[in-house]
C-alpha cells in the first residue's frame, strides 16, 4: 500500500552575509525570520562560514543551532581568512555532500551544493546554488548543473539565486528541459521587489502545490532579498509508484 503524500516545506534564502538592508550584521535575524518560515528544508546564500577574525564568525551554526537543524555548506571562497558561500539546513538526515565547482575564470567564484536527504524513510537530492551575474555566466552554470543531476535515481529539488531576471532568459528556457515551471514571485529587493531572482525548481514538477514569498516585517529588514517558501507533496507520486 502506498504512503499518502503530506506537505513538505522547502525554502531558499539569500542571507546577504547577514547584513540587513540598515546596514547592521544581524545573523541573530537571520535565525529569527527562519523560526517564521518554518521549513523543513532551507537552502541559503551568501553564508558566512567562519576563518575571518572579528564578528564574521560561521553564522551556519549559529543558524542550525537555533533552529535545530542538520547542516551542510558549500564554501564558494575558502581561505584561511574567509570561508564563504552555499549552505543546506534541513530536519532531516543530510546523508551525503557533495560541490559542484560553477567557478568561471575572473568571475567571482560560484557552486552549488549538492546533498542527498533522507526525508520519511524517501531519499531526495537537494542542489542550492547561487549563479552569477553575466548571462553567458549563468548560462555555462546551468548546463553544468543540467550534467550533474541528470540522474532519475532520487527527486530533485534545484533552488537558490539564479541571478536570473530576464522571464525569457536563456537559464530558465534550458531548466525548463528538466523542470515544470512553477509560479515565481519577486523576492529582490525587499524594499521594493520587482525580480524573482530566487527559485525552487522540483522533479517531479506534479508534486509542487504552491510557491509564496515571506515578507514578514522581518525578513523585509534582516536581508535584501525575501526567503522564498514551496509546499511540495511528499513523497511524490512519481516515486511511490516506482518503490511500489
Amino acid at each position: 500500500m502506498s504512503e499518502a503524500p503530506a506537505a513538505l516545506k522547502v525554502a531558499t534564502y539569500n542571507i546577504h552575509g547577514a547584513v540587513g538592508c540598515d546596514r547592521r550584521y544581524a545573523p541573530e535575524r537571520i535565525a529569527r525570520v527562519l523560526l517564521e518560515l518554518d521549513a523543513d528544508i532551507v537552502a541559503l546564500q551568501e553564508v558566512p562560514l567562519g576563518g575571518a577574525c572579528g564578528e564574521r564568525d560561521n553564522v551556519l551554526t549559529l543558524l542550525s543551532e537555533s533552529g535545530g537543524y542538520y547542516a551542510a555548506e558549500g564554501p564558494t571562497i575558502d581561505m584561511p581568512g574567509r570561508r564563504y558561500g552555499n549552505a543546506v539546513l534541513s530536519r532531516y538526515p543530510i546523508r551525503a555532500v557533495r560541490n559542484i565547482n560553477l567557478a568561471i575564470q575572473s568571475r567571482e567564484p560560484r557552486g552549488a551544493l549538492d546533498a542527498d536527504i533522507e526525508c520519511r524513510r524517501h531519499m531526495v537530492r537537494v542542489v542550492a546554488t547561487h549563479l552569477g551575474l553575466g548571462a553567458a555566466e549563468r548560462s555555462h552554470q546551468v548546463e553544468c548543473l543540467l550534467q550533474a543531476f541528470d540522474t532519475r535515481d532520487m527527486p530533485v529539488i534545484l533552488l537558490g539565486d539564479l541571478n536570473e531576471w530576464l522571464v525569457w532568459g536563456q537559464p530558465l528556457r534550458r531548466l525548463l528541459t528538466h523542470f515544470l515551471r512553477g509560479r515565481a514571485p519577486a523576492t529582490f529587493p525587499t524594499w521594493w521587489p520587482l525580480f524573482a531572482l530566487d527559485r525552487i525548481w522540483i522533479h517531479p514538477g506534479e508534486a509542487l502545490r504552491e510557491v509564496s514569498v515571506h515578507r514578514s516585517a522581518l525578513a523585509r529588514i534582516a536581508s535584501d532579498h525575501f526567503p522564498l517558501l514551496a509546499r511540495i507533496d511528499w513523497p511524490p507520486r512519481a516515486n511511490q509508484e516506482r518503490g511500489g
